[in-house]
């Protein structure tokens, strides 16, 4: 497999002197794992190169015949500020490292300087590149609104105006190669949302799942980095880790929040230093795959309890997605059953049933702990056993109703009162007309689910509208 370039733009390297442009060359690809890399002796040239387009980060000596290093740095900021410049000099001057940072230079550093801090100097301006040029990709998309590859999120059934604007992010996102973090409930697709992310980042590779919770600090190493034979009793052959399957493409690690604090340490160090040492071995391997991460947890309260890393934290959430749970998007209800009812049929080998009018406003008021997850294994237990055209809903509305007497009684102190703040109470007549009227809007205009929902009879219900016909009392819509 051809190994991808990185970074995405061309860091260009400027000096007269060949020896340090190949040997500084070397030492970013080897340390650094930059290999996106272009040099040039000649420094009349430099304007052209840039002109062209693609560059992103320039490098270069201070004294070079034709033009010197502060002139290039003074047409630079003039011709491309998009552009950044670090100076590598032989002069050590403060008064000209001065004049070099008012120019506009990034840094600043001589070349006797030790190896280790010109090369963490370069990450950090090609991280700086990276997120100027995520915020202006994402700006750009967020303006225009529209998915330039919807298709990738074919996969994920929704008509949601907040959904849409997470894809929209997204795919804003999508090519950068800083970490992307997905939270959300249980069940509500975060994997669906990394491999979205996984197809629109272009990378090569393939996509590797990992769900890390329950691993122990040993078995996370040995499952994300490897391990050399002889590393530990039982070690006889080399194993690659994910991060070496992932090469060129997407580690998704699910679950993140379940991660024990030693490994949080060596994943932190991973995002950091974009290296690792598998199991064993003393000798650094570099990472080029692209980082999602996901949880059903709150990783801000375990953060604030000491659970979670606040460096981590802050380095995960670089990139950021909250998928928002099924009952607060309910008018994907009828689209997903739609969806599940084909899928199910395709699956079990049995003809598309017809789901019953009243079917959608019933799921409507459940609150699908399970969320999407929760909602298909419904309509293929109710399609498993359906036999006739219409789909029976008594497997939906005693999955429904177990669910809700299931359900933990809500204490008097946390009820909150409906009427509290009203400067003018309702009478009780009235009272009784808002609620008729609410519990027959969510039920669709079913009587026999609204009398459910007010925990009343069906023949309660009807005495209880007759009586509003006749005194009129019922409140306006």
């Amino acid at each position: 497999m051809t190994q991808q370039t990185y970074p995405a733009f061309t860091i260009l390297l400027v000096d007269d002197e060949p020896a340090w442009l190949k040997s500084l060359s070397l030492t970013l690809k080897s340390c650094a794992g930059l290999t996106n890399i272009v040099t040039c002796q000649e420094s009349s040239e430099v304007m052209g190169l840039l002109d062209r387009g693609g560059v992103g980060l320039v490098l270069l000596d201070l004294t070079m015949p034709h033009l010197s290093g502060e002139e290039l740095l003074r047409q630079i900021g003039e011709r491309h500020p998009e552009v950044t410049a670090i100076v590598v000099s032989g002069l050590n001057q403060l008064e000209t490292a001065v004049r070099c940072m008012r120019l506009g230079a990034f840094d600043y550093f001589i070349k006797t300087d030790e190896e280790d801090r010109i090369v963490g100097g370069v990450l950090r301006a090609v991280r700086k590149v990276e997120m100027e040029r995520d915020y202006r990709e994402l700006a750009d998309r967020l303006a225009s609104g529209e998915l330039r590859h919807p298709e990738a999120f074919a996969p994920i059934v929704t008509a949601d105006r907040g959904m849409l604007a997470l894809f929209a992010y997204v795919e804003a996102v999508a090519k950068s190669p800083q970490p992307l973090l997905i939270t959300g409930e249980s069940g509500v697709g975060k994997e669906l949302v990394a491999r979205a992310a996984h197809t629109l980042s272009g990378c090569r590779g393939k996509l590797v799942t990992v769900n890390v919770a329950g691993l122990d600090d040993t078995v996370f190493s040995d499952t994300l980095f490897g391990h050399v034979r002889g590393a530990f009793t039982g070690a006889e052959q080399v194993r690659r880790g994910m991060v070496e399957e992932a090469a060129d493409g997407t580690l998704f690690l699910d679950e993140i929040g379940d991660l024990s604090i030693p490994s949080q340490v060596k994943l932190l160090r991973l995002l950091q230093e974009g290296e690792y040492f598998p199991l064993g071995s003393d000798q650094p391997k570099r990472l080029s795959a692209r980082i999602i991460v996901a949880t059903h947890q709150d990783l801000v309260a375990k953060e604030e309890s000491g659970a979670f890393r606040r460096d981590l934290f802050y380095r995960l959430r670089t990139h950021q997605v909250q998928i928002p749970p099924l009952r607060e998007r309910p008018g994907d209800i009828p689209l997903l059953l739609d969806h599940f009812l084909a899928e199910a049929a395709t699956a079990l080998g049995k003809k598309k049933p017809t789901p019953p009018r009243e079917l959608a406003p019933l799921l409507a008021t459940y609150g699908f702990p399970g969320n999407v997850r929760e909602l298909k294994a419904m309509v293929y237990d109710a399609v498993s056993i359906h036999r006739e055209r219409m789909l029976s809903m008594d497997s939906f509305v005693k999955a429904v109703g177990k669910s809700q007497a299931q359900a933990p009684p809500v204490s008097q102190k946390s009820r909150q009162n409906p009427f509290a703040g009203f400067p003018q109470l309702p009478t009780f007549s009235e009272a009784a007309g808002f609620l008729v009227d609410e519990a027959l809007a969510r039920a669709g205009g079913n009587q026999t689910f609204a009398a459910r929902l007010l925990g009343i009879s069906q023949p309660a219900l009807n005495k209880r509208l007759k009586l509003l016909r006749e005194t009129n009392t019922s409140p306006p819509p």
